[in-house]
């Protein structure tokens, strides 16, 4: 059986470029390769196979090139560091309570301010120190079993990126007089 998370209906598998983990000697040269990927308008993706499944993750990064800046909410992201899920509220969790993370984001619609506005905002941007070889399948398993738990949809945002710095929230409306 075969999956793809993330290629959506606009998409076609044959743009697809297959990232090789032994072709990089660190995270930094696997983020160059994925902008470059993108940036020839291609789609980068990693193959994940196990028993009887193999599971595509196309990632969604931009091209850094042609976009000054992509402004995505900090509430419609969901990091993934080093296996520790964190959010705009700059709680902490274990990855393996990525499902309740996620349905808690699903399920808000906009209601609570730090959780994403809807469930089509909704993007995954995974970044690592070091170790990514074995942990990012891993991590991507878990997500994508999550994903279509949770959704029942493999329309999957995933970026992988550098750590992003989460700005501290706005002081309290009573602390700023």
């Amino acid at each position: 059986m075969e999956k793809d998370f993330g290629l959506f209906p606009n998409e076609n598998d044959s743009l697809a470029v297959e990232l090789k983990f032994a072709e990089y000697n660190n995270w930094r040269e696997l983020l160059e390769r994925t902008e470059r990927i993108v940036c020839n308008d291609s789609l980068p993706k990693i193959t994940i196979e196990n028993d009887s499944l193999i599971k595509r993750v196309y990632f969604k990064n931009p091209c850094w090139e042609e976009v000054i800046c992509v402004l995505t909410k900090q509430r419609n992201i969901i990091q993934i560091h080093n296996d520790t899920i964190s959010k705009y509220d700059q709680l902490l969790y274990p990855l393996d309570s990525l499902g309740s993370v996620l349905r808690r984001d699903f399920e808000n619609n906009g209601k609570v301010p730090s959780l994403s506005e809807t469930s089509e905002k909704l993007m995954f941007a995974i970044s690592y120190d070091n170790d990514w070889i074995e942990r990012l399948p891993v991590t991507l398993k878990r997500l994508t079993k999550e994903y279509e738990k949770v959704t029942d949809s493999i329309v999957l945002k995933v970026w992988l990126n550098e750590k992003l710095e989460t700005p501290p929230p706005p002081p309290p409306p009573d602390s700023l007089e």
